[in-house]
């Protein structure tokens, strides 16, 4: 194999738990080894990088991934981890979602299948809607006990004292599923190794148990630590909900800004654990941080990392020149470059004043767009600022007999207002 890939999981902090034989398996013998993803949504969130690198590392080792998405067990539902029954989604927009799952998992992992170790993309549903409800309890339901699936920890939570929502039947035969996702693998791809997060131990387990009484087989476990923040607060989550993978839900701008704004004590484990950097450029990477903490030297390379692998380089480009309109020097022409919603992320939480279009068209007086529209209380404060030079149209000072028109238009609808350096107002064309 071209690398120790469990070796290369520890380093990085990534490893939880591991089967007996599994690293000795893997350094010896070219294997196949797969991780599921819940459709739940049309995207993924930044939580699913975990196990998409994942994979992307076992790829690198020389192994065949096989990326799962799953249209049947997502009709289910996985407990684990969850306190509350989950919302089952219908059909149309279980379908839409694997789509869109699908199309993210294609930008990580190489599925270009002239590659030796090319990875494979499957839905369980494409096997599952041919099996029976007689047939699944018969054939897949007398292998494993109730004892043992009771056994599981997504189970004793939710029965335990504590809980009050219960488990409902549907919930409580997802492991059943899964496990069958891992015996229909074994014998359809001779897949032997099954991975996730640290909360599908459970799962993946029977798995393991089914291949081993209904096949006669021997199956591999591994499972990743789940991320955590240093201050407790849920990774993944801003004050605005998820970080998500898709652009449109999530921009790149505020993507890079969520890897900008780690802690440092997050940073030094975000390094590892997101980014492909080798352990002597990561070491070196800590060292300069922990010499100059406010130059955010680990921030920076894990947003360009990141950034770049899930929306490209212009995107990251982009995020970076619309950080600097902020923070930097910046000019009209940088202004712009940005798309509405990146603009509108950039200055998010500005006031702003709607102005006809006509106003514009017929070019809008300096002390008008600052007065008339709130901004400035008073002609006379705006008169004021301007003998001040404090006065900015686009991040660009002007002079009392400035005029706003359709030339100043961001996006094709806005005008910045500016009073000094971090006073910030938007017009906006209707």
């Amino acid at each position: 194999m071209k690398m120790n890939f469990v070796e290369e999981l520890r380093w990085r902090g990534m490893l939880h738990d591991i089967m007996p034989e599994t690293e000795e398996y893997l350094l010896n013998n070219k294997t196949t080894g797969y991780i599921g993803f819940d459709p739940t949504a049309d995207s993924l969130h930044i939580g699913s990088l975990v196990p998409i690198i994942i994979l992307m590392h076992f790829q690198k080792a020389g192994h065949n991934p096989i990326a799962l998405v799953g249209g049947a067990t997502g009709m289910v539902g996985d407990p684990s981890g969850k306190s509350d029954e989950r919302n089952l989604l219908d059909e149309e927009t279980l379908n839409k979602n694997v789509a869109g799952v699908k199309g993210q998992l294609a930008r990580y992992l190489d599925f270009d299948s002239s590659v030796e170790n090319a990875a494979e993309l499957v839905n369980n549903y494409d096997w599952m809607k041919e099996i029976s409800l007689i047939d699944f309890v018969r054939d897949v339901g007398k292998h494993i006990t109730v004892n043992y699936m009771m056994a599981k920890d997504s189970v004793k939570k939710r029965l335990g004292s504590d809980s009050q929502a219960g488990m409902s039947f549907t919930e409580f035969t997802y492991q059943l599923f899964q496990g069958y996702d891992f015996y229909h693998l074994y014998k359809e791809k001779n897949c032997v190794l099954q991975m996730g997060g640290s909360d599908q131990w459970g799962n993946i387990t029977t798995g393991t148990e089914l291949v081993r009484r209904k096949a006669q087989g021997k199956a591999y476990a591994i499972t990743c630590k789940l991320i955590t923040k240093a201050d407790g607060s849920k990774f993944g989550k801003t004050a605005g909900g998820n970080v998500w993978l898709d652009a449109n839900r999530t921009s790149p701008y505020k993507f890079y800004q969520y890897w900008l704004n780690s802690s440092d004590e997050d940073a030094e484990k975000y390094i590892k654990i997101f980014t492909f950097l080798d352990k002597e450029s990561i070491e070196t990477l800590i060292a300069q941080h922990k010499e100059a903490p406010h130059m955010r030297i680990l921030q920076k390379k894990i947003g360009e990392k990141v950034t770049i692998m899930t929306h490209g380089e212009e995107a990251y480009e982009n995020a970076i020149k619309a950080s600097n309109i902020l923070f930097g020097k910046s000019t009209a022409d940088d202004l712009k470059t940005l798309d509405e919603q990146t603009f509108l992320d950039v200055f998010e939480g500005v006031p702003q004043a709607e102005i006809e279009r006509s106003d514009i068209e017929n070019g809008l007086d300096i002390v008008a767009a600052f007065s008339d529209t709130g901004f400035l209380k008073s002609n006379g404060e705006v008169r004021r600022a301007l003998k001040e030079n404090s006065i900015s149209v686009n991040k660009e000072k002007v002079k009392d007999d400035f005029v706003v028109s359709t030339n100043d238009l961001i996006a094709g609808k806005f005008v910045l207002l500016q009073r000094g350096k971090k006073s910030y107002f938007l017009l906006k064309v209707v």
